[in-house]
């Protein structure tokens, strides 16, 4: 069994292990136990009823933060000619193919997010063993594939401004990123809302009965705090509404 510091165990005495929590209550609570002296990350937890061992009941997309993450982006642009000149000048803090391949197989990984030119996978594609166990392989599912070099300012916008991609694990598990301990409540309802909605968008037909089985919040080093499934999903989607 992991051994907690005094901190932890004094922050875990405010929290009733045995509650569901309304999402306002939840994050009020959350914050008075998050105890780091850092600007902790806060996370979201989402148990789906799915068998992840079946292709058909996976679950991944992306959502786009209305508030971000708190944290700074640096993504990285594989492209050539005039679709490098458009990534570099809409933002890109890396850009280009043959340099930037030749560094990662070398092992630099001094970035966060990438975007790859449809017409440049052919040489990207032999970074998957690199990128792909760090989640950093462009992938067209995640609309980090593109095709038109026009369209790269976008992409690269709500890369820096907080789209965030999710996946379930081999437990059926989403973890995420909804915010820092240091925005504020109504900041992080929004995200945590935004999230929610899109998983529950994203329920694969092959799934049958519950779907969102459990959800809980922490911050890097708090406890968890369990949610109200029901209510924080109706609250989700009245949001979006």
């Amino acid at each position: 069994m992991p051994k907690h510091g005094k901190k932890f165990a004094e922050a875990i005495k405010k929290v009733d292990l045995t509650r569901e929590y309304p999402v306002s209550e939840a994050l009020a609570l959350l914050k008075e136990v998050a105890f780091a002296g850092f600007d902790e990350t806060v996370e979201a937890h989402v148990r789906l009823g799915i068998d992840p061992r079946q292709a058909d009941q996976a679950v991944r997309t992306t959502v786009a933060l209305p508030h971000g993450t708190g944290k700074v982006v640096r993504v990285l642009v594989f492209a050539a000619g005039e679709a490098e000149r458009i990534a570099l000048d809409a933002g890109a803090d890396y850009a280009g193919v043959d340099e930037l391949v030749q560094k990662i197989n070398d092992g630099w990984l001094e970035f966060d997010a990438t975007i790859a030119m449809a017409d440049q996978m052919g040489k990207v594609g032999g970074l998957g063993r690199i990128l792909g166990r760090r989640g950093l392989m462009p992938n067209p599912r995640s609309g980090t594939v593109v095709r038109n070099p026009e369209d790269l300012p976008g992409v690269l916008r709500e890369l820096k401004g907080g789209r965030v991609e999710f996946r379930n694990d081999r437990t059926g598990i989403i973890h995420t990123v909804v915010g820092r301990k240091s925005f504020t409540e109504e900041q992080l309802a929004d995200n945590l809302f935004a999230f929610l909605d899109t998983v529950n968008r994203a329920k694969p037909s092959a799934v049958k009965g519950i779907y969102i089985r459990s959800i809980s919040i922490s911050t890097t080093m708090s406890p968890g705090i369990r949610l109200n499934t029901a209510q924080a999903i109706a609250d989700a989607t009245a949001a979006a509404s």
